[in-house]
């Protein structure tokens, strides 16, 4: 009676490992999600708020004008307002450790939502918002800028200080067409 009991017990001990490790993962996940993708999409995805089930259902059909214009393009609830393309010296360091600059050119895109207050300062300030992401492009190293998580700080800083300048929450996300570091 005693040698059936112990075959249970580990079964049981294997299930709630296996459980709390499942949970872990589970919660390791979510928090992935949410720093990737910033803590109100998350919050949005989560709650199933209906302005981003709106945008998941038409998921950027541009159908705009042809490549290399420089018009307001209108993606189903969303403008998207290209800006002049960037070009500015970073810092890199050398594989003797010596300092030295590299170019950074940058080709980029906000998503506007013209439905939110303030929508119609991003066209207006766009002088201050080159001015505002060249400020801050011209603070990074190269290193800052490796692989997807430099590209999506990259991408999130853009966005607070887009939406810094234009003190609204409009644009909604940066879309990068071109990056080369030379």
């Amino acid at each position: 009676m005693a040698d059936e009991e112990k075959p249970k017990r580990p079964l049981k001990r294997r299930v709630l490992i296996a459980a709390a490790l499942l949970a872990f993962c589970a919660v390791a996940g979510a928090g992935g999600m949410a720093i990737a993708m910033g803590p109100q999409s998350f919050l949005a995805l989560v709650m199933g708020t209906p302005a981003d089930a709106e945008a998941a259902e038409a998921p950027g059909e541009t159908g705009g004008p042809a490549e290399g214009s420089r018009e307001h393009v209108k993606a189903g609830e969303v403008t998207i307002v290209p800006l002049d393309e960037m070009i500015v010296n970073i810092t890199a360091i050398t594989l003797t450790g010596r300092k030295t600059t590299r170019f950074l050119k940058l080709d980029l895109a906000l998503v506007v939502d013209p439905g939110r207050d303030g929508a119609d300062r991003v066209a207006d300030r766009g002088l201050f918002l080159r001015d505002t992401i060249q400020d801050y492009l011209r603070q990074l190293t190269e290193d800052d800028l490796d692989g997807s998580a430099g590209l999506a700080l990259l991408k999130a800083e853009i966005l607070r200080r887009a939406r810094a300048v234009t003190e609204s929450d409009a644009p909604r996300e940066v879309l990068i067409a071109d990056m080369v570091i030379q």
